[in-house]
């Protein structure tokens, strides 16, 4: 997990996320029979991918107790660090200190150095050196802030708070994605999530990713700000990974169906032909499953039965070339799997709620 900085050495260990899906429920170490071998795609970046993940603002904050700020909705301030964006994703790298974040009404966590908060929802929330005190930047001050920041008004690193000890310094990140019609990243989190850092005193990608963001930060050069734009979405996928290996055993959703043996390669195998003509029948026989056992554990584990997930992922391909391609209707259809521009039309519709073509009428003129 991600260690307090002090900026001067951080070593690159490996990162991993470990989706075993060759090993199959009960089966022992003999190699499985070739129809029951793992497929090669990776869902997680596939999902990333097609959701269309870009960065927006990054900066540093060098807070002062007593220090504190509430943000609005991101519904508020989209049109301001990311105008095209659907949905916006909040994130913050506590790098020294610590303090309270708290959604109002929902739930409220304390961090440390070393953690992760993710606000994946566009809820609005506070970040405060104390619980209930008020605080410095309220709703108008931190749009005033993100104006400032998005027009390259102010520095990299801001500083803010009363002057006091102890000191507090974070990283803020923010992500433009689409929500709708499928995102089963994001879905599956919660309104707040935090990664609390390592107690064994491990250093990986995470803590060499901030790093370089921030050395390209302190030293301005040609082509920096795309360089730490890219380097923000890594940190956020190296951050949902992570978050991947911490989940408990228990733990249902999609991003609990990637580590499961069995789910996961049905997961894969989905991604990587979205348009085979796939039958439960068929995705039981490849995961070396009963037809009812693979539905009862797919739709526990994931939140969707098998058939209906694979419809709701067709229709998010489908509305990504919709808004990025001059592809017809039809042909749109036909790359996730639907023989007539008719039957896609009928089920875009019956998922999406509006028609193929308004769809994309939608987000061109957005």
């Amino acid at each position: 997990m991600v260690q307090a900085h002090d900026h001067t050495s951080l070593s690159l260990a490996a990162s991993s996320m470990v989706l075993d899906a060759e090993r199959l429920d009960g089966a022992s170490a003999a190699e499985p029979p070739a129809q029951c071998r793992t497929h090669g795609p990776d869902p997680l970046s596939d999902v990333l991918r097609t959701v269309k993940l870009t960065g927006a603002l990054f900066f540093l904050v060098d807070a002062s107790f007593p220090w504190g700020v509430n943000v609005p909705h991101a519904g508020a301030f989209s049109h301001i660090i990311l105008p095209r964006a659907p949905h916006i994703v909040s994130y913050h790298i506590i790098l020294k200190g610590s303090g309270w974040a708290s959604i109002r009404g929902v739930t409220s966590t304390w961090f440390e150095a070393g953690d992760v908060l993710v606000l994946p929802h566009g809820d609005p929330y506070s970040m405060l050196s104390e619980p209930g005190q008020p605080p410095e930047f309220d709703v108008e001050a931190t749009m005033d802030y993100f104006r400032d920041m998005a027009a390259g008004r102010l520095p990299f690193v801001t500083r803010e708070g009363g002057g006091g000890e102890p000191r507090s310094e974070f990283v803020c990140g923010f992500l433009g994605c689409d929500m709708q019609p499928f995102n089963p990243v994001l879905s599956t989190l919660p309104r707040l999530l935090r990664i609390k850092r390592s107690r064994n005193g491990r250093e990986g990608l995470l803590s060499r990713l901030i790093d370089l963001t921030l050395a390209e930060a302190r030293q301005p050069r040609v082509g920096g700000e795309s360089i730490r734009v890219r380097l923000s979405e890594l940190v956020f996928v190296e951050v949902m990974r992570q978050y991947l290996e911490t989940l408990p055993a228990h733990e249902t959703g999609w991003l609990s169906g990637l580590r499961d043996p069995t789910i996961g390669k049905v997961l894969a195998m989905l991604h990587e032909q979205p348009a085979y003509p796939w039958t439960l029948n068929e995705m039981a026989s490849r995961a070396c499953m009963s037809r009812a056992a693979l539905a009862a554990r797919f739709t526990h584990v994931v939140g969707h039965a098998p058939m209906h997930y694979l419809t709701l992922w067709r229709m998010q391909i489908a509305a990504r070339l919709l808004a990025d391609s001059s592809m017809k209707v039809a042909v749109v259809g036909c790359e996730i799997g639907y023989e007539s521009e008719a039957a896609f039309s009928r089920a875009f519709k019956k998922t999406v709620g509006v028609s193929p073509s308004a769809w994309r009428k939608q987000r061109r003129w957005n």
